[in-house]
């Protein structure tokens, strides 16, 4: 069965998060809510930053292309877990299975490389103010997106060959409410317990790599701050804070998933809801709360939008 994919399961069947109909209800609710308060605020900030000459800056353009990517990430699986909470049996295609996976590395990987970036910013604006201009002028933020992108691209193809010539002849059961990469491995008609091995190192090597540059360079940006404390530090650890909380929220449960050595338990069902559905909405309001001149974009930004709908 090695010469080729010899698949013969067209779908998969989730087990979904519970079967209590009084938590699904709750789910339902909670779940609905906050995907349209994420992408409202998520398109919010992308709107004002498109549109407000304040906001013309290499840290808004890259908070605008982390809001892109946020609208992506509660959209890759949370619109069909809120529908199979109406449904007793929850099923997907092998497409649509193999077409979650490539999403979600694909947008997990821009995401990461776009915290780096952000860092990098933060670290110019406060550790070299004065070269901030020239070093993070248009074209280096247009590297850092294009870089983004094709470590998103290579690192989820990477991922799909894994998994692209397996033999899947039988069982079909998820143990989750999407297509997880390790669960569906798992399910193969063969031994894949070095494919597993190599999925959680490629995954986890990333994503604890990129974490621990991004702990290290905040650590230095605070000493920076702390060493060189004037009437303006405040607002930088402010802005620090702001993007130190936005890391942890995304990495935090995304190291347990691939590096937990006891993926089947119900934490990671927790967590992945919680990176799903709660994370893109915590992002908008976390930088939105922290940050003085978005508020008074987004204020200005309502304001027009109002009057335009009354001169309509």
């Amino acid at each position: 069965m090695d010469g080729g994919n010899h698949s013969v399961v067209s779908q998969f069947v989730f087990l979904g998060l519970t079967n209590s109909k009084e938590i699904q209800l709750l789910l339902l609710l909670f779940s609905s809510v906050l995907y349209v308060a994420s992408m409202a605020g998520n398109i919010l900030i992308v709107f004002s930053v498109t549109i407000d000459p304040h906001l013309h800056s290499p840290m808004y353009f890259l908070l605008a292309s982390l809001s892109v990517i946020d609208m992506g990430a509660c959209s890759i699986a949370t619109p069909k877990m809120i529908y199979d909470l109406f449904r007793t049996r929850k099923v997907i295609s092998f497409e649509g299975c193999i077409t979650q996976i490539f999403f979600i590395h694909l947008i997990g990987g821009v995401e990461m490389v776009l915290l780096v970036a952000m860092a990098f910013d933060r670290y110019v604006a406060i550790c070299k103010p004065l070269h901030y201009q020239t070093i993070m002028s248009p074209r280096m933020c247009m590297v850092f997106l294009a870089a983004a992108w094709a470590l998103g691209v290579s690192h989820s193809l990477f991922q799909l060959a894994f998994i692209i010539n397996l033999p899947f002849c039988g069982p079909n059961v998820l143990d989750s409410f999407y297509c997880d990469l390790p669960r569906l491995l798992r399910l193969a008609c063969r031994d894949t317990y070095r494919l597993q091995f190599m999925v959680t190192v490629n995954s986890g090597f990333i994503c604890v790599g990129s974490f621990f540059i991004l702990v290290i360079s905040y650590v230095f940006i605070l000493f920076t701050v702390w060493k060189h404390s004037s009437g303006g530090s405040s607002k930088a650890v402010s802005t620090l804070s702001a993007h130190i909380t936005v890391v942890i929220l995304f990495f935090g449960p995304t190291m347990f998933v691939y590096t937990w050595p006891h993926p089947n338990s119900q934490m990671d069902k927790f967590l992945a809801l919680f990176d799903a559905v709660l994370t893109p909405f915590l992002n908008p309001v976390i930088y939105t709360f922290r940050n003085k001149e978005m508020k008074a974009a987004m204020k200005r930004v309502c304001k027009q939008l109002v009057i335009y709908w009354k001169i309509s």
